[in-house]
């Protein structure tokens, strides 16, 4: 044996023999060079299995056994059994324990009535009905033992999709008491989702009251934190949001409920002017459960910026506690915070509120979380929001044209159209480019938008005292950086601007408000109204064609806008021009001029009328000659209603005496054209 030491300490790096021996001469599985396992046959006798190891063992060479040492070429276990019989018997013990255990073939029916219901379209209306029914008679009764099984789970929820309302109450109801637990399943938390999904009231006030006491426990919880945000977010009640909140303000509010009867509030404000005295417990609480999640990067739920919101409205500005928020805001190094926080409410208000407050590093810093980011937002319900109090509160306007401008307008000129017409189009993103040039109308803010106007209000009231720039010369700088890149996208895409309603109203507000050289856009737009306004499409086109800009009340609004110079002010009751004048009637003209009757006697016949009356018209002479000479046809139109309204006339029922029935009938600014030739 000390011949054999020192030879395979010689050997250094040589690789050792895979086999080993046994006492009785056999051995174990080698591993051949092909990777496949054999099993050695044993020994003649004792010596030379001795001979072959010590071989193997100074050469490092792996023994390997022929196909034919094992008579038929399969591979055999000690006992003689192939391994294929080896895999089939464990594959039967596993079966056997499967069936060992409780609602074994339950499981295994409900599974295959799955298997057939989650193909729809290859499955009958009628045959689904009984192999729905089928399945609840399988899973009445037992419906909790179902859910917690990863495979029964699914045919749960297929049942829930097909029942009728009465059957999910049903369901609803046998699991009750069990919510708070499916919540936290990696499984069973999507047949609440499905539960919920069919906005069942009933279902609702069972599901949502069982999450009480649990907020804690469920918003750190990995599989139940979205399961509870879900719920609190999207189906949830005013009441039980307000009960679901208040558990972050301190243990007491988990434990205690408010008297049936009374009015639940999850407004801290109310609740500390209530009680002064648990400020600073609740205040504690709030801070602490808050900062655990955010130092878990669990910062995606609404809860949590309901909750950040209702701490930093609590929060005195010149307080230790204000900066020791602010810091922790900032402190998030990958963003993730305040870009969840954009998209939604509280949140986005959040955001909006600490802009207001902060210093301009402050400012530079929160913004540059949003950065590749700013498109999207302009688009968002909330988000936009942001994008408005940044123009409000950045005195550094260079920084916000390369920040926000260079990625909502883009970056790339060949793209920048496309851009411009989504912002033009869209309700929210609308608002990013036209708050500039129209301010807090009602125009922009429709009522869905009266959350933007409170916020613009709130952060107007905070910035006299934290920014330093006059919010007139603010937004003038703004406009000079946008202007260029929407006179360009006007330039290049006329058609597509002019064909809505909203587009229309983005190149009004640009051309009279922006700044530069505005004559190619002025004349891209003019050239949209080129063409027969009657002109129909042939008989043998694909499609129609889209209506003619000049039978469009948005179309016609915009020309007389463009034509008059400027805006009406109800204040002085005159017009307000724009300075250079935009002379659009003498671009107009000349592209409508071999259609101007049919201009004149159609819907746009304001438009006609708009440029008799415009002072910088300098064909005034020459449209009145025309007129003149086709006054019959004017006649007719003031005095008739066009064919299309006829027909409308003759299909509807006759209106009933009112309104209607002493509406005028005729086009009226054909009237008022022959009002102005007879003059």
């Amino acid at each position: 044996m000390a011949t054999k030491s020192s030879s395979a300490a010689a050997a250094g790096g040589k690789r050792k023999a895979f086999g080993k021996h046994n006492e009785d001469g056999r051995t174990k599985a080698v591993k051949t060079t092909s990777g496949k396992k054999h099993i050695k046959a044993e020994a003649e006798d004792n010596e030379s299995s001795d001979e072959s190891s010590d071989a193997e063992f100074h050469t490092g060479e792996t023994t390997t056994s022929t196909p034919n040492e094992s008579g038929n070429g399969s591979n055999e276990t000690k006992s003689g059994t192939s391994s294929r019989e080896a895999h089939a018997k464990q594959k039967q013990l596993a079966q056997e324990r499967k069936n060992a255990k409780p609602l074994a073939d339950e499981v295994h029916r409900t599974k295959k009535l799955w298997e057939k219901l989650r193909r729809k379209s290859h499955v009958p209306k009628e045959e689904r009905q009984q192999l729905v029914e089928e399945l609840f008679t399988i899973i009445t009764g037992r419906i909790k033992d179902f859910v917690l099984k990863h495979d029964a789970v699914r045919a749960v929820q297929t049942a829930v999709k097909y029942a009728t309302p009465v059957q999910r109450r049903q369901i609803a109801k046998e699991l009750q008491g069990t919510y708070a637990q499916l919540a936290e399943s990696r499984y069973a938390k999507f047949l609440i989702g499905k539960l919920l999904v069919q906005n069942d009231k009933e279902i609702r006030d069972i599901i949502v009251p069982e999450f009480y006491g649990k907020v804690r426990k469920l918003i750190n919880h990995a599989e139940g934190s979205w399961i509870l945000d879900d719920v609190y977010r999207g189906v949830a009640t005013k009441e039980q949001k307000a009960n679901l909140l208040r558990e972050w303000y301190g243990p007491e509010f988990a434990l205690f409920r408010q008297p049936k009867g009374t009015e639940v509030t999850g407004d801290l404000s109310k609740i500390l002017a209530d009680e002064p005295s648990k400020r600073t417990t609740a205040m504690k609480y709030l801070f602490d459960m808050a900062n655990g999640l955010i130092q878990k990067k669990m910062t995606g739920f609404t809860m949590l910026h309901d909750a950040l919101l209702q701490y930093f409205l609590n929060l005195n500005p010149e307080s230790e506690e204000f900066k020791e928020f602010f810091e922790t805001i900032k402190e998030d190094e990958t963003g993730d915070l305040l870009k969840n926080m954009a998209f939604t409410k509280s949140g986005a208000r959040l955001v909006c509120l600490l802009l207001a407050h902060g210093t301009a590093k402050d400012r530079k810093q929160l913004l540059k979380a949003y950065k590749d980011t700013y498109q999207l937002m302009s688009g968002d319900n909330h988000a936009h929001a942001i994008i408005l109090a940044a123009y409000d509160l950045l005195d550094d306007t260079v920084l916000t044209s390369k920040t926000i401008f260079s990625e909502i307008l883009g970056k790339n000129e060949e793209k920048d159209a496309e851009h411009v017409i989504f912002l033009a189009n869209d309700l929210n993103a609308r608002t990013t480019v036209l708050y500039l040039f129209e301010g807090m109308s009602k125009a922009l803010f429709p009522a869905s938008h009266a959350t933007d106007l409170e916020i613009l209000k709130e952060i107007h009231e905070i910035r006299t005292k934290t920014s330093k720039k006059d919010a007139e010369v603010r937004r003038k700088e703004l406009v000079t950086a946008m202007s260029p890149q929407l006179l360009a996208a006007i330039a290049s895409s006329p058609a597509d601007l002019v064909a809505t309603s909203f587009g229309c109203q983005f190149v009004t507000d640009v051309l009279l408000s922006a700044t530069g050289d505005k004559k190619t856009a002025l004349e891209a737009i003019a050239s949209t109204a080129g063409g027969d306004p009657n002109a129909e499409a042939p008989k043998d086109a694909y499609q129609a064609l889209p209506p003619h800009i000049s039978t469009t009340i948005h179309g016609g609004r915009m020309f007389k806008t463009l034509i008059a110079g400027g805006r009406f002010d109800k204040a002085t009751g005159s017009i307000q021009k724009v300075d250079p004048p935009l002379n659009f009637a003498d671009l107009l003209y000349p592209v409508i001029k071999d259609h101007i009757v049919q201009w004149a006697t159609g819907p746009s016949s304001w438009t006609v009328l708009a440029m008799l009356e415009a002072s910088d018209f300098s064909s005034k002479k020459e449209l009145l000659k025309t007129l003149k000479s086709n006054k019959k046809a004017l006649i007719k139109a003031a005095t008739e209603a066009p064919a299309s309204k006829k027909e409308e006339m003759e299909e509807k029922p006759k209106a009933k005496k009112g309104k209607n029935a002493s509406a005028p009938k005729g086009n009226q600014g054909s009237k008022l054209l022959l009002e102005k030739l007879d003059a």
